[in-house]
């Protein structure tokens, strides 16, 4: 999925490339000055790409809207438009060569990390939680801050503002848990710290023909982010969301205390409260997540489907979905699942099994190296069934995990918008993926505002049996193409966390759902609104409103890290805070630790709002909650 729900990235501070970020923080305001000499030659281009250019940019939403929508008036072009249009010059020229030299340094790191003895990670993890805990006793609580952690407000990935960082805090530095603990075969765990990342210990498993049971696609994302977010996966449906594949968590509480919770412990409570709770119980220092034995490669078949959108998402669970009861029936469910819908009549299923070498490496099978930097894109690569016919390939399982990453699923056309054409594959591919945190250094607040109006990136988690609902009202109200497809399952617990699944789910006996689990979708909405590519007018604040409604109504749940026009009372309509507040009163979190609908909010939270809302929750007995909409 793209972007996952809280997630961070790994950082290491670099002193001479926090200060060339610095810089390039501000060549937005440079090209605002310019505007005058370029102003003709934008306005050409400008309206070249809003016309012709626009079906080369996205084909299907283009020929599609231009056959069926009515006609609106045009939208009103703004000097932030031609901005847009050339901030492939600053991507190309800085973020991509820096983004190089980040990833670089980082691997180096990660190598010498995976290079020291286990006393010796194990005495440095130590360590560093003494000086977590050091750092924590300092603040007072009547002249400092609530506490966050050091990063930039840059530095995560997601679309949400930051903004509750420029309110006064107080900083507790992270940024050296990033080590992989322990891999423990007989256990079949690995004990990870928090700034961990998915290609870091994807890097290590997978030649052991191991992995985490759900691997999220991105590289970047991090342990901490899908732990306190949520992470999602093509294995999903058989073991859940990410965090539902976690053992153990170590965490620091608002007193100092340093505790092991389990789902079976004395903390177990806080175990089901902290996935959802964007860290604002207490500050993760490791985790203990189960793995998986894998092989090396992934038997891939691509599945093409045509028919309406109901039509479509049948096809969809019927590709991996038995009736009741079945679902734990290996025989009957893939390993791996992924649905991408192209248009609204049509879509490619795609279902995977592991395989080992020597099946792949049999004459007649194709191997598909997809790790190359010269390779098609991967969303791309699957539409070819469309026209192909169904096929099978085997991918190298590292490069299966992987496949969104060098093009952050289809979000890359729009940084690069000729990134998938074979030259730049081929001459610069190897430089892909920007650095997400780069590419938001390097914006301003007016552009940033821009993508927040008419560019829309969501994960809308769904019951499966209402995704073909989810999709209709998608391309009535947005229609955006492609549209990501994911299964997961939602567990019964002996505790109601954030997320639950329907009541009495159980007894509808419907497809996909078992006794203790209801299965749902993440419907992945990235990119941009056919209104917008049409040049039309489009409120994106009131759409992102009406949509968290229909959400709440039809009992799903939105990604965190996405924009979010949710008031505090319909926060609390679409998530369920019993458990949650109940954590933040027994671990003292109250007045240490910001509330998790104001670490959501969208906009700038000021000090004197954000301590009044915490004096407001620590005297209520119960916080206040909306009645259900008629």
């Amino acid at each position: 999925m793209l972007l996952h729900q809280g997630a961070n990235l790994t950082f290491n501070s670099i002193m001479p490339l926090e200060e060339l970020l610095h810089y390039l923080y501000h060549i937005d305001a440079v090209c605002q000055r310019m505007r005058r000499l370029k102003f003709l030659i934008f306005f050409k281009l400008c309206s070249y790409t809003h016309g012709v250019k626009k079906e080369a940019i996205h084909p299907q939403v283009s020929k599609m809207s231009d056959a069926k929508a009515p006609i609106h008036p045009k939208r009103k072009i703004q000097l932030v438009d031609f901005l847009l249009q050339f901030r492939w010059i600053i991507v190309i020229f800085f973020v991509l060569p820096f983004s190089f030299l980040y990833y670089f340094s980082i691997y180096l790191g990660d190598v010498r990390s995976e290079r020291k003895s286990y006393e010796q990670r194990q005495k440095e993890h130590e360590e560093n939680v003494k000086e977590v805990v050091k750092r924590l006793g300092e603040r007072d609580a009547s002249k400092d801050g609530l506490v966050c952690t050091a990063r930039p407000p840059w530095v995560v990935v997601g679309m949400r503002n930051v903004d509750y960082k420029r309110a006064r805090h107080f900083e507790v530095d992270l940024s050296k848990f990033r080590n992989i603990l322990e891999i423990d075969k007989e256990r079949m765990i690995a004990r990870v710290e928090p700034l961990v990342n998915m290609a870091q210990i994807s890097r290590v498993t997978v030649p052991m023909n191991l992995s985490l049971a759900v691997l999220a696609e991105l590289d970047d994302l991090t342990v901490g982010g899908l732990i306190n977010g949520f992470g999602v996966e093509g294995s999903s449906h058989i073991f859940g969301l990410f965090s539902d594949t976690v053992v153990s968590l170590e965490v620091l509480l608002a007193d100092g205390r340093v505790v092991r919770a389990t789902k079976d412990n004395e903390y177990s409570d806080l175990f089901y409260a902290i996935p959802w709770s964007q860290g604002t119980l207490g500050l993760l220092v490791s985790a203990e997540i189960k793995l998986i034995p894998v092989k090396e490669y992934v038997k891939l078949t691509y599945k093409p489907v045509t028919g309406n959108l109901k039509e479509l998402a049948q096809a969809y669970a019927d590709s991996f979905a038995p009736k009741f009861g079945d679902q734990d029936d290996p025989s009957k469910v893939p390993e791996m699942v992924e649905g991408m819908i192209y248009s609204p009549t049509e879509g490619v299923m795609m279902t995977g099994t592991y395989a080992s070498k020597k099946e792949a490496k049999q004459r007649g099978n194709v191997i598909n190296n997809y790790g190359y930097w010269f390779k098609p894109w991967f969303y791309q690569h699957a539409q070819t069934a469309l026209k192909r016919g169904e096929f099978v390939e085997y991918i190298p399982t590292r490069d299966y995990y992987h496949r969104h990453t060098r093009s952050l699923y289809w979000e890359g056309k729009l940084i690069l918008p000729f990134g998938d054409q074979f030259w730049f594959r081929f001459l610069l591919g190897w430089l892909m993926p920007p650095k997400i945190a780069l590419l938001k250094a390097t914006q301003s607040e007016a552009i940033r505002n821009y993508y927040h109006d008419h560019h829309v990136i969501q994960d809308l988690l769904v019951p499966l049996y209402k995704v073909g609902d989810t999709l209709e009202w998608v391309h009535r109200e947005m229609e955006i193409y492609p549209i990501w497809l994911c299964p997961h399952r939602i567990y019964k617990l002996p505790l109601k966390p954030m997320i639950y699944p329907e009541p009495g789910f159980e007894k509808h006996r419907r497809q996909g759902d078992t006794e203790y689990a209801q299965m749902y979708t993440d419907v992945g909405v990235y990119y941009v609104p056919g209104a917008v590519l049409r040049g039309e007018p489009f409120d994106g604040a009131e759409k992102c409103r009406q949509l968290e409604l229909w959400l709440i109504e039809n009992h799903g749940f939105q990604a965190q890290y996405a924009v979010t026009e949710l008031t505090e009372k319909n926060f609390w309509r679409m998530f369920d805070n019993s458990l949650y507040e109940q954590c933040r009163r027994k671990y003292k979190a109250i007045g240490t630790f910001m509330s998790v609908y104001y670490k959501s909010k969208k906009g700038r939270k000021t000090e004197k709002e954000v301590q009044e809302a915490e004096q407001e929750k620590a005297e209520q007995e119960t916080p206040e909650v909306d009645e259900p909409a008629n």
